[in-house]
């Protein structure tokens, strides 16, 4: 294999890595938060609105720049993959937040009266009812943001990580060739269609 296109790959683990960790964080939390959403506690709700509010409505890459550069003004300081780490699972979590709000209250409201009747508390009723129901109709814009997520990770070459971006304009800058580029848009491409193939079957298979 070419050796450009091995230094490129190399920057893939670091893609991969910071997509399974965004992915495996955000979704739970994402899921937790909208149920606080959805709640008649009006405090906890408007503290979660605010939370999206800010996070959806300020760019990715400024909250990764305040918390790698500015979190160790007040001596926290964390290594590059970790501030990284933490940026993401919380700009996407606030994305999935809204997303499985938005599923919840999609939901027939006959569903929380039935299991009213049935003598289901609350919390057993979103539990057991509500949440599955609400994931799969949450699919389709979980797929969008899992791709988006992909894009998204090039945004940490801005503090210094070699991923597969950085790398591939490593390669343009001392060659001075654009082939690197393509080949990085190739394997962009290819994460991605791994992931709309992923949810399509998902997809699929809900819908059996």
């Amino acid at each position: 294999m070419d050796g450009n296109v091995i230094f490129i790959l190399k920057g893939m683990k670091l893609t991969v890595n910071l997509y399974v960790v965004t992915m495996l964080f955000s979704l739970p939390l994402g899921i937790l938060l909208s149920l606080g959403r959805v709640s008649k506690n009006t405090t906890l709700s408007n503290m979660i609105q605010v939370y999206t509010w800010v996070f959806r409505g300020t760019p990715l890459l400024l909250q990764l720049f305040f918390v790698y550069y500015g979190l160790p003004v007040v001596g926290i300081t964390l290594t590059p993959f970790a501030a990284a780490s933490l940026t993401f699972v919380i700009n996407y979590t606030a994305y999935f937040c809204e997303i499985f709000r938005g599923s919840i209250l999609g939901i027939d409201p006959g569903q929380y009266e039935a299991a009213k009747v049935l003598g289901m508390k609350y919390w057993q009723t979103m539990i057991r009812i509500i949440i599955p129901q609400a994931l799969i109709t949450a699919l389709p814009p979980l797929s969008n943001e899992a791709i988006s997520l992909i894009k998204d990770t090039s945004l940490v070459s801005a503090i210094g990580m070699a991923e597969i971006l950085r790398n591939s304009r490593e390669l343009v800058t001392r060659d001075f060739s654009i082939t690197p580029f393509f080949i990085c848009a190739v394997v962009y491409l290819g994460l991605s269609t791994i992931v709309v193939i992923f949810f399509k079957r998902m997809e699929k298979k809900v819908m059996i």
